[in-house]
């Protein structure tokens, strides 16, 4: 458990948190600063447990969560007992590489869930996007999360193909490819509620969907990492149109969604640049 932790001030600006009412706001700060909060951002709660807490009914609190939830503010496996906080890593950043090894600790603390593999993830993406002493720690805490040294050498070696990167955005000789085959749907799906909270969430995965998804992750070795479809979605967030900013030929705004996104046409035009402004257009 983390003794203390930051809140930055900025929360105030942020789009989603205006948007809690009164109740919905008071919840996210219970959490972010709950004793049982780890320092990977999760913990093993009930809303039940917390709503006593505030001297709260189950119904109220679970009113507030419900507006940080759809938010994509917290993120919840009420089954397993597990509530967490996806940009949590972003404002509470290890301070040195003792603190990511300490986080093995952290983990045997959090239910097993699905929502636990993405929060390992989220914790691997933050340690390797400081510096190598971070991601070498990373690597010492949770060696069976990483490929073996002789994979990593022989997916350096490989070619990186540029032209599966949407234009301007995301570069694939930035994102390391690891050798998984089984596509991590809850993973995925959890990260498209992270970046893009304002587009239409995913209530029912269904086998066609999930179809669609493993296509698009089995085609390309680049594509084989959370990192990569957290890219994507931070790319398909700055485009005007898929965001719903601008109007389409008939008038009227369009949303995309996480079915729309993967579906192959589709797929290849925001890969392929097409929704970005033309040149010489605001």
């Amino acid at each position: 458990m983390s003794r203390y932790r930051k809140i930055d001030p900025r929360i105030w600006n942020d789009a989603r948190f205006r948007l809690l009412t009164d109740n919905g706001k008071l919840a996210v700060f219970l959490l972010l600063t709950h004793p049982n909060m780890t320092a990977l951002g999760a913990m093993r709660a009930t809303l039940p447990g917390l709503a006593a807490e505030l001297g709260w009914s189950t119904e109220a609190f679970g009113q507030a969560f419900a507006e940080a939830s759809r938010l994509g503010i917290v993120e919840h496996d009420a089954e397993a007992c597990f509530i967490g906080l996806p940009n949590f890593l972003r404002y509470n950043q290890p301070e040195s590489p003792n603190v990511v090894k300490a986080w093995a600790g952290a983990v045997d603390l959090l239910p097993e869930c699905d929502l636990k593999n993405v929060v390992l993830q989220r914790a691997q993406g933050y340690a390797e996007g400081l510096s190598e002493p971070f991601a070498r720690a990373f690597r010492e805490a949770f060696p069976k999360a990483m490929p073996n040294q002789e994979q990593e050498q022989e997916q350096k070696q490989e070619p990186k193909a540029k032209e599966d990167s949407p234009k301007g955005e995301l570069s694939p000789a930035t994102v390391v490819a690891i050798d998984r085959t089984e596509c991590p749907h809850v993973e995925i799906v959890a990260l498209y509620h992270e970046v893009l909270p304002e587009l239409a969430r995913v209530s029912d995965w269904t086998v066609e969907r999930q179809k669609l998804l493993r296509k698009r992750w089995r085609e390309k070795a680049e594509r084989q990492h959370l990192r990569w479809w957290r890219s994507f979605f931070e790319y398909v967030r700055g485009c005007d149109f898929l965001m719903g900013r601008t109007s389409g030929r008939d008038g009227r705004p369009f949303e995309c969604d996480l079915e729309w996104l993967v579906r192959p046409t589709n797929f290849v035009k925001v890969i392929e640049g097409k929704y970005q402004p033309k040149a010489g257009v605001a």
